[in-house]
């Protein structure tokens, strides 16, 4: 079965690059057109239905979140195709969708289609690209959301509401308020690239911690967090952390 798809990008070469990889390393894309002028996606797209757009991010007419903007409901699952760009990797990281850097990467094109493939088999499209849409309207990052995919489903989590995220055998506890803890197939590493510059804080190999909900700081080496969580602080980061919070 063909899976129909519509690239966007300001630039002929890029978009002849893209569509010629597509058809060599993933041949269950059929691409049905390609689109040069993002002010006209909003009409193509309604028009012929593509089950994933490749969407390029810096345009000048209108950026790629622009665009995805004016559709009503992005029920389409999106791959955006951008420059390393940590702004826009960590919006679209955030709510666990699809991108390429460019220059595109043959098995990361792979990879990348082989996952939307199966979102499109779990219909989660329309709820990330919603939640992105309204991520980029908040200006605090403690304010926004990240989507963790659950067993049932997917799990939309304020980011203020988090409390720490503790690793264990390659999987993430993730522990929110009211003592409701998620678990992520995605490791530890995953959400300290996702979330540490924005405060929170790698205090130990496997405790991830929500600067803003530490109630106190204990000499012995440990962290009291909000809802009487008690965190290690290892002895090897216990002096930068120490400095962190003089600082903050």
């Amino acid at each position: 079965m063909k899976i129909s798809a519509i690239l966007i990008d300001d630039e002929p070469k890029a978009l002849a690059i893209l569509q010629n990889k597509l058809e060599r390393f993933c041949p269950q894309i059929e691409v049905i057109t390609t689109i040069k002028h993002p002010s006209e996606a909003r009409s193509v797209i309604a028009k012929l239905n593509p089950d994933i757009v490749f969407l390029d991010i810096a345009m000048p007419e209108m950026t790629g979140f622009d665009v995805l903007k004016t559709i009503e409901n992005p029920s389409f699952e999106v791959i955006f195709v951008t420059a390393f760009d940590h702004y826009a990797i960590d919006a679209i990281n955030h709510c666990a969708i699809g991108y390429l850097v460019k220059p595109v990467d043959n098995q990361d094109l792979i990879a990348t289609v082989q996952k939307a493939l199966t979102n499109i088999e779990n219909k989660t499209a329309l709820f990330k690209n919603k939640q992105l849409i309204e991520n980029l309207g908040v200006q605090k990052f403690q304010d926004k959301k990240i989507i963790i995919p659950a067993q049932d489903g997917l799990e939309f989590i304020a980011i203020k509401n988090i409390l720490h995220c503790e690793g264990t055998d390659g999987y993430t506890k993730i522990h929110v308020q009211d003592k409701r803890t998620l678990l992520s197939s995605q490791s530890i590493g995953h959400f300290k690239k996702l979330l540490e510059n924005n405060e929170f804080y790698l205090v130990h190999k496997s405790y991830l911690i929500n600067l803003n909900h530490i109630e106190k700081y204990l000499n012995e080496g440990y962290i009291l967090l909000s809802e009487n969580y008690k965190i290690p602080v290892s002895r090897n980061r216990r002096s930068a952390f120490l400095e962190l919070l003089k600082n903050k």
